[in-house]
C-alpha cells in the first residue's frame, strides 16, 4: 500500500510506501518504549515506597538491597533506643517525685500518727527498677516496638497508681486536725501539760494550747468535720468542738461569738468562731484541744512541724 500526497509550491508528489515489516518494526517499537517507561515508574514508584514504608516494598517486590533494608532498620532502631531513653529518664523523675512526696509526708504527718496510716495493698515491696530492654539486632522490629509500648504501659499504669496513692495519703493528712485554729497573728502563752492555776496558784493539769489575739479574731477549723457541739459551759464559755476522721475531735473554748451549729459540715480553715474571753479566763485567748477516741492529746503533736513554732 502506498501513500501520496502533493506539498509545496511547486506541487512536488510525495508517495510512502506501506509494508507488513514497517507496520511490524513501529509496534514493536511502540511495545518496547511502553515497556521502558512502565519498568522506569516501576522502580521509582518502588523507591518511594522504600523511604515511606519499607515493610510495604518488601512485601510488594522485595526489591531492596540488603544494605538499604540496614539502613532503613538502622533509622527505626536509632528511633527506638530514643523512645526508651526517654522512658527511663521519665521513670527516674517519677522515683525522684516519689522520694520528694515521701520527705513531704514525713514532715507533714504528725509524730505520733506516722506509722498508723495503713495502706490498702499490704506486704508488698522491692524497689521499683526503671525499666529498661536490650535492643538486639537479631530481634524483629515489631517485637521490638511491642516491647516498648508494653513498657510504656507499665509506665503509666505506676505513674497513675502513683497518683492515686499520693492523692489519697494528701486527703487523708488534709483530714487530720494538723492546721492552725486562729487565722490572724498570735501568741502561745500556756502549752500541755502541768502548770499553777491562773486562779487557785495550785498544780493542775492544762489539757491544750492557749491563742492570745484581738478579741474576735477568727477561729477556725483545723481539718474537715463535723460540729459535734455548739454551746456554753461555765469553766469553757462558748465552745465549739468538730468531730474528724480517725476518732480525732477539737475543741475550742473562751469564744466571743460562736458561729456554727450542731451537724454542721466544715472545711479546714472555715471561720466557726471568735476569739473572746468568756467563761474560766483571765483574758483574751483560744483554749483549744485535741482528743483521741476521749482521750486527750498535746495538740502540739498534731501539728505541722513546719507551723508547730508558732507565727
Amino acid at each position: 500500500m502506498q501513500l501520496m500526497w502533493v506539498s509545496g509550491p511547486t506541487a512536488s508528489v510525495r508517495t510512502i510506501s506501506i509494508t507488513a515489516q514497517k507496520v511490524l518494526v513501529g509496534i514493536c517499537a511502540s511495545a518496547f518504549v511502553l515497556v521502558a517507561l512502565g519498568v522506569l515508574l516501576h522502580f521509582i514508584g518502588f523507591r518511594i515506597a522504600i523511604e515511606l514504608s519499607p515493610g510495604l516494598a518488601r512485601s510488594l517486590g522485595g526489591v531492596t538491597t540488603e544494605a538499604e533494608q540496614q539502613k532503613v532498620e538502622a533509622v527505626y532502631r536509632e528511633r527506638l533506643d530514643n523512645l526508651r531513653q526517654t522512658l527511663n529518664t521519665t521513670v527516674q523523675e517519677i522515683r525522684q517525685l516519689e522520694a520528694l512526696k515521701n520527705r513531704f509526708m514525713d514532715i507533714a504527718t504528725p509524730i505520733n500518727l506516722r506509722d498508723k496510716y495503713s495502706k490498702k495493698d499490704e506486704a508488698r515491696g522491692g524497689p521499683w527498677v526503671a525499666p529498661h530492654v536490650q535492643s538486639s539486632h537479631a530481634r524483629d522490629l515489631n517485637q521490638d516496638f511491642s516491647s516498648a509500648m508494653q513498657e510504656f504501659s507499665q509506665t503509666q499504669v505506676a505513674v497513675k497508681n502513683l497518683t492515686q496513692n499520693w492523692a489519697s495519703q494528701l486527703n487523708w493528712l488534709h483530714a487530720l486536725p494538723t492546721g492552725i485554729p486562729v487565722s490572724k497573728d498570735f501568741r502561745i502563752t500556756s502549752g500541755f501539760g502541768i502548770r499553777n492555776d491562773p486562779f487557785t496558784g495550785q498544780l493542775a493539769m492544762h489539757e491544750g494550747l492557749d491563742f492570745v489575739a484581738d478579741v474576735g479574731a477568727p477561729v477556725v477549723a483545723t481539718a474537715a468535720g463535723t460540729v459535734t457541739r455548739s454551746a456554753w459551759e461555765a469553766s469553757y464559755g462558748n465552745v465549739v468542738e468538730v468531730s474528724h476522721v480517725e476518732g480525732f475531735t477539737t475543741r475550742y473554748a473562751h469564744l466571743s461569738k460562736r458561729l456554727v451549729e450542731v451537724g454542721q459540715k466544715v472545711q479546714r480553715g472555715d471561720t466557726i468562731a471568735q476569739l473572746g474571753n468568756t467563761g474560766r479566763s483571765t483574758g483574751p485567748h483560744l483554749h483549744y484541744e485535741v482528743l483521741r477516741n476521749d482521750r486527750v492529746l498535746n495538740p502540739t503533736q498534731m501539728l505541722l512541724q513546719t507551723t508547730a513554732s508558732g507565727q
